[in-house]
């Protein structure tokens, strides 16, 4: 097995640390990917059927790793995984149903998922609707989906990925994240009567890089090593399905936008960089580190933040009992 990857510009990260690289926006997953062997290795990628999601996991099935495509809608997740083997017909590619808003779905998905470890986890679905709406257990949907899923898939995923030998957990967040500019945990999540579309959206990306900066401080020791990123500005993919607005949106501007290949690169990059210390609680865009806001930055919202997603899965069980 063998993470590689050639650079040939010298750049510093947000540690200080110097590193090499010659990516740039238009770089593709597949660039990325070319010459690596990831034979051995397990990957889930949520939200796989489409867009980013589906490039990044096409691109690691095509390095050789087992991957999940973890997805919602099971004929568009089938698909997927057969796009897959029709292009790499040696691929070891897997479709498991996943839906980040029912906690009863990521019970099930946790258990269905047949391995000992997971080496790769990207946490990539995401949503952003027109209008308020609730998960099955009543959170506003956008964080719901982006924030409580992930970090309740993480949870029930945690031991296996503790059991790799280097975990690396990458979360795709966005720019967006910078708008809140702090984190009003009494207003966390939005409810009908305050929720804004780009309101929400930017809490549930901030929550994305906050999660992140918490998982590599709390699990590094253990060998795991978490990191966030921008896939790039208006990327096409099929985060606007809850709105036909949004929908249409996307489409009027996918001539100017980068590709779900182009989008998924940075993705990509942050799962299989070999040396750990040049991501780890790094925020990348195009493939290259970049400043995170002040407040995703803040070791105290970050702790904030997680004890109190917690609290909501210790109320998980309490409800169940």
């Amino acid at each position: 097995m063998q993470f590689c990857l050639c650079r040939s510009t010298m750049l510093v990260n947000n540690a200080g640390a110097n590193y090499m690289t010659d990516y740039n926006a238009k770089t593709t997953a597949d660039e990325i990917i070319a010459g690596v062997d990831l034979t051995g290795k397990v990957a889930v990628v949520t939200g796989a059927n489409t867009g980013i999601g589906y490039e990044t996991a096409r691109a690691l099935a095509a390095a050789g790793a087992q991957v999940f495509f973890a997805c919602r809608n099971k004929t568009t997740g089938e698909a997927a995984v057969a796009r897959t083997r029709l292009q790499h017909p040696r691929c070891k590619a897997e479709f498991l149903k996943l839906d980040l808003a029912s906690v009863d779905s990521i019970e099930a998905f946790a258990e269905m998922l047949a391995v000992d470890h997971i080496d790769i986890l990207v946490c990539n679905a995401g949503l952003i609707t027109a209008n308020y709406e609730e998960t099955d257990e009543g959170l506003e949907k956008t964080v719901g989906v982006c924030h409580y899923g992930h970090f309740l898939l993480t949870q029930r995923l945690l031991p296996r990925l503790l059991a790799a030998t280097a975990t690396r957990v990458v979360m795709v967040s966005s720019e967006s994240h910078r708008s809140p500019k702090t984190l009003d945990f009494a207003k966390f999540p939005l409810n009908k009567d305050n929720f804004g579309t780009m309101r929400a959206y930017g809490q549930a990306k901030l929550a994305n890089v906050l999660m992140a900066n918490e998982l590599q401080r709390r699990y590094s020791a253990q060998g795991l090593t978490a990191c966030s990123l921008h896939p790039g500005a208006l990327v096409t993919t099929d985060i606007g399905r809850g709105s036909l607005v949004m929908r249409i949106i996307m489409q009027l501007i996918s001539p100017f936008t980068k590709t779900p290949n182009q989008g998924a690169s940075t993705s990509v990059y942050c799962a299989i960089e070999a040396d750990a210390s040049l991501v780890a609680g790094q925020y990348y865009s195009h493939c290259q580190p970049a400043r995170m806001s002040t407040e995703a930055a803040d070791e105290q919202v970050a702790a904030k933040l997680w004890q109190l997603s917690e609290d909501w899965v210790a109320s998980l069980a309490k409800i169940s009992v």
